[in-house]
């Protein structure tokens, strides 16, 4: 078999197929005002590549990236004063912004967004008339788009991928027992040499009960960890492998393997300075330096402490053409699939990528940058 040649702009190679689904009518129509072509059918499905060295071949050398909150006014008087409501809708995570339109932010404004992002994990925009290509663009603001080399995209627009539970079921069905891979805690591309930064999800249809996302803060996850244990994993790397898997071009033989990079457990955002956990169940496998069992134990509790401390989490109800733009370097999320397939739901992401993720010693956390600690704290 020859090898699959992989084009990191994924122009080339597609699997046409026609539009058997049923495209939600409002999806279509924001679709068709956006001017994309729906003739060739929806969306646009790259031929997925076969060989691990194709897909670590796509990104596989240092980028640069300065993260636009690091240049942003700390006040954010740009963007703050500009909207009618900021809502914080939790003391650790999760804002949103009344009375802006996310195609509308100045360059002042998008860097303040970037670093209200950053402090705040998640920030929500209602009401938001956007198309793809819109999407796209305020996306490279933030970093190199991710053009995923398998996941379905918008046609003639690379890099904004569709989240359509619809055509997520004609290749593996959700049930009620076994909701699907975006229906646990995770992170978006932590297999990345770089991985994600920033991701801007809008969703045009939403079941009206039903399908909220959950996320939790990374920098309050480590916050509920005491100083004696944040020694044990200040420092360390774990392994982050990919969602899907390959094959090896050498030895194929051998069955699916997926692609694992290492990073640290514990890294800091640039533009804050502050430290945050990042382990996902999903995605981080072992702690190098660990024995096996060793490694469990101390995942298992990290994970747990991300997932079971409901005060540093938001859940979020969507409303039809809404945006949610988060900070994968210091978040973890969830998508409820309660509703059961029974209503469609539509959606359109945008992912850009961000630095190697780095450990600082001397990083304070944010109850120490805000001065919010308490005695028994310290």
């Amino acid at each position: 078999m020859a090898p699959i040649a992989i084009d990191p702009a994924i122009k080339d190679v597609v699997e046409p197929k026609k539009d058997t689904l049923g495209l939600p009518e409002t999806s279509r129509a924001r679709l068709e005002k956006a001017g994309v072509d729906l003739s060739n059918g929806y969306p646009y499905r790259p031929l997925k590549p076969l060989y691990l060295d194709d897909v670590y071949n796509v990104r596989n050398k240092d980028r640069p990236h300065v993260d636009p909150g690091s240049r942003a006014d700390p006040k954010k008087k740009a963007l703050l004063s500009a909207a009618e409501k900021v809502i914080d809708l939790t003391a650790h995570i999760g804002t949103e912004i009344v009375g802006l339109q996310l195609k509308d932010l100045t360059d002042q404004q998008k860097d303040e967004l970037g670093l209200l992002i950053a402090e705040r994990s998640v920030v929500f925009f209602r009401d938001q008339d956007i198309s793809p290509q819109q999407q796209k663009e305020l996306g490279e603001w933030y970093g190199e788009i991710e053009i995923h080399p398998q996941v379905p995209q918008v046609p003639g627009v690379p890099g904004v991928t569709v989240i359509w539970p619809a055509l997520q079921a004609t290749e593996m069905k959700a049930n009620f027992r076994n909701p699907g891979g975006a229906s646990r805690w995770h992170s978006d591309l932590v297999h990345e040499r770089q991985p994600a930064g920033v991701t801007h999800l809008h969703n045009d249809t939403v079941p009206s009960i039903g399908g909220d996302t959950l996320w939790a803060s990374g920098y309050a996850a480590y916050e509920k960890l005491s100083p004696e244990f944040r020694k044990i994993i200040d420092g360390r790397k774990a392994v982050y492998r990919s969602a899907h898997p390959y094959l090896d071009r050498e030895n194929p033989s051998a069955g699916p393997k997926f692609i694992e990079r290492t990073h640290p457990l514990v890294r800091v955002h640039p533009a804050t300075g502050w430290k945050a956990l990042w382990v996902n169940r999903a995605m981080t496998v072992r702690i190098e330096g660990f024995d096996k069992a060793e490694s469990d134990v101390i995942l298992g509790y990290l994970y747990d402490v991300y997932e079971k401390n409901v005060d540093i989490q938001v859940r979020f109800k969507w409303t039809p053409r809404t945006s949610a733009l988060w900070d994968n370097r210091i978040t973890i999320h969830n998508a409820s699939w309660d509703y059961e397939g029974n209503q469609p739901r539509h959606g359109t992401r945008v992912t850009a990528l961000a630095e190697k993720p780095y450990f600082d010693g001397n990083a304070p956390t944010r109850r120490q940058a805000l001065g919010l600690l308490e005695p028994d704290e310290l």
